[in-house]
């Protein structure tokens, strides 16, 4: 763990290396020293066990990392070649790719999500939508209101939902104006970033269904 010491000049602190602990002594959550003789047994066995899974977890974790990147690569490694043979050669952004295998009993799914986010052409979408809202109030539906006004909310980092919005394009309405809405809303969607995900299945008995083999911890 590291301490950073003032910035007077304006720029970013420099880290410092905390100070090492003396023999017979442990630093407590406070930062202080605290002789080992003074320390219960029962925390001495709780700060073991701690330390012991966060080595095997870092260990997993290190495990895990290299095998995605090698199974990633090796699948799109296949691809290219599979290409290969009818002479294609492939370029840029890899799209969603399924192999399954020869009897069917597994497939690896390597998948492509885009990250979506709104330049400034949502702020029109918004006020186009919001007229919309105030000539309609009249005659428009209680519970389309509230999905237009819920579809906008931001969450506490002030980022839109990217799904709410893009529920709004969904919704047949026949308005000039909700047309030009939706169409600032498609302006405004620009890719922020790309996240491959690698899936592994495998069928369930002799069913057409597909059950994920998890790779998390939470899934197991």
């Amino acid at each position: 763990m590291t301490t950073q010491a003032p910035s007077t000049s304006g720029k970013a602190p420099i880290p410092q290396q905390r100070a090492q602990v003396p023999d017979g002594y442990w630093r407590n959550a406070q930062g202080n020293l605290v002789p080992v003789d003074a320390i219960k047994d029962v925390d001495k066995e709780r700060d073991k066990l701690v330390r012991k899974l966060v080595k095997q977890a870092r260990a997993l974790q290190a495990t895990m990392a290299a095998f995605k990147s090698g199974a990633m690569g090796d699948v799109e490694t296949f691809v290219e070649r599979s290409a290969e043979r009818y002479n294609a050669k492939l370029g840029g952004k890899k799209g969603n790719i399924t192999l399954p295998s020869f009897d069917g009993q597994y497939k690896v799914q390597l998948a492509v999500a885009d990250r979506l986010v709104f330049d400034e052409r949502i702020q029109a979408a918004k006020a186009l939508v919001d007229e919309c809202i105030h000539e309609w109030t009249a005659d428009s539906s209680t519970n389309i209101k509230a999905l237009i006004e819920h579809a906008f909310q931001t969450d506490k980092e002030g980022k839109l939902n990217t799904g709410r919005i893009l529920s709004l394009m969904r919704l047949s309405i026949e308005d000039e104006k909700w047309k030009r809405a939706m169409e600032a809303i498609k302006d405004s969607m620009q890719v922020s970033s790309t996240t491959s995900y690698l899936r592994i299945y495998e069928r369930v008995g002799d069913s057409d269904r597909y059950q994920q083999i998890s790779l998390d911890l939470a899934g197991l």
